[in-house]
């Protein structure tokens, strides 16, 4: 038998991503969201309430990176996510990280993270007050340590989801099959 729900976001899982801006004078600051993922190919979608600093400079520069948070990580991502960058300056340096100017948007990459998306904005959909940001990856960044065979490895990754129901972070890493292959079985 099946329980019913109230309508919520448990959609899972719900990447956790780091989203690191540039403000009008030039200082980094970061945000951890949920609500984002890919928009269309090339592009990446994330929801954003209008009152985030993030949400003030990403419509001042015009630019964003993501980055996905790890299990190695998992600290300071949950701190750029708990703490206001309209209260707290400078969160990146508090939480020991470092950040480099992207060679192709005007956004900050934070070196810590293993993988990172430079995005330029191509559109801002009004939500009520808050907005739903996508941005055109123009550009990806990857440790070496995470690759195998030249393309990004979940195992070596090691990307936490985010748990909505029970304010969790998961681990996620295991394969489990190959997409569009394990239904096969039912192709005649």
């Amino acid at each position: 038998m099946k329980k019913g729900f109230n309508p919520s976001s448990w959609i899972f899982p719900q990447p956790a991503i780091v989203i690191a801006t540039y403000d009008k004078d030039g200082r980094a600051d970061a945000m951890t969201a949920a609500w984002a993922g890919i928009y269309d190919t090339n592009k990446i979608g994330i929801m954003l309430d209008h009152r985030h600093r993030t949400m003030e400079n990403i419509k001042e520069t015009g630019a964003f990176t993501v980055s996905m948070s790890t299990m190695e990580t998992m600290a300071e991502s949950d701190y750029f996510g708990t703490v206001s960058g309209n209260t707290v300056e400078d969160k990146i340096r508090k939480a020991g990280f470092h950040t480099a100017k992207s060679e192709y948007v005007n956004a900050p990459v934070i070196e810590e993270y293993p993988l990172t998306f430079e995005c330029k904005v191509e559109k801002l959909i009004p939500e009520g007050e808050d907005f739903h940001v996508v941005g055109s990856i123009v550009h990806i960044l990857a440790e070496e340590s995470v690759l195998t065979d030249g393309k990004p490895d979940p195992a070596k990754l090691r990307p936490l989801a985010f748990d909505g129901v029970n304010g969790t972070y998961m681990e996620v890493v295991r394969t489990v099959g190959k997409a569009w292959k394990e239904g096969r079985k039912f192709v005649k």
